[in-house]
């Protein structure tokens, strides 16, 4: 291989790892806020949404609604598969009764919720080790570690425009990204359930559109501070050509 066909063939990977790094950065993010929230426990989300939304017509106290989501999200902690911990679901009643908390429709969507937790857990483990060893292999070299400083920026960038269309939309349609989410996510007809079931009472609509918003909003501004980190990098580090 002459000189000029390894430097070529350097330049492409480095194209390679730069693009990766880039796509991959709102990939991390979105599923990364999504684990946070979810594990965010001081004090948790339900805790701070149920003073300012409306109480639960049915009868569900502030304390039962807090006692209970906050039983439901640790049921998605876990890190065994979603089969093996359901009995922390099934096992739960109602505080004035020894009725489930929850029915096997409600049950069976939990199953569903938890396996794409799951695998969300999954693709951030994987690409987040992919794109920890693209970072180091262009920082490794000082001739590429510019390439490395741009992906950040462009991929802060890339998180920030879409994070920006998503925001706007969630703003004006929450309705449309609310039933596209579920039916892109989740088997047909396996999402929806009465107002009086417990899922609905304890996670109304309006639970999830300020979830939305918080998540949507967090990734944004993650996305501003990526493209503001690596253009301050870019201009502290001047561009090198490759070494042959």
């Amino acid at each position: 291989m002459t000189s000029s066909e390894k430097k070529t063939k350097k330049r492409q990977s480095v194209t390679v790892v730069r693009w990766f790094l880039i796509i991959a950065t709102p990939i991390l993010l979105t599923l990364w806020s999504v684990r946070l929230l979810i594990t965010w426990n001081a004090p948790s989300f339900p805790s701070l949404e149920y003073s300012r939304i409306e109480s639960d017509r049915y009868g569900f106290s502030d304390e039962d609604r807090i006692e209970y989501a906050e039983a439901t999200l640790d049921y998605l902690r876990q890190s065994e598969p979603a089969d093996e911990v359901i009995f922390l679901l099934e096992d739960l009643r109602l505080s004035d009764s020894n009725q489930s908390l929850y029915n096997q429709r409600e049950i069976g969507h939990m199953l569903d919720v938890k396996n794409l937790v799951d695998l969300f857990n999954q693709i951030l483990q994987v690409v987040g080790i992919f794109a920890l060893a693209g970072v180091i292999y262009l920082l490794a070299r000082p001739e590429t570690r510019i390439e490395a400083y741009r992906a950040i920026m462009y991929g802060g960038i890339l998180t920030t425009v879409i994070l920006f269309v998503m925001v706007v939309l969630i703003l004006i349609s929450w309705s449309f990204v609310f039933v596209q989410f579920h039916e892109l996510l989740f088997p047909p007809d396996t999402w929806t359930f009465a107002m009086s079931d417990s899922l609905i009472r304890l996670f109304p609509e309006q639970f999830w559109f300020d979830f939305g918003v918080l998540w949507a909003v967090g990734i944004l501004i993650q996305g501003i501070i990526l493209a503001l980190v690596g253009y301050l990098l870019q201009r502290r580090k001047p561009s090198k050509e490759l070494a042959t």
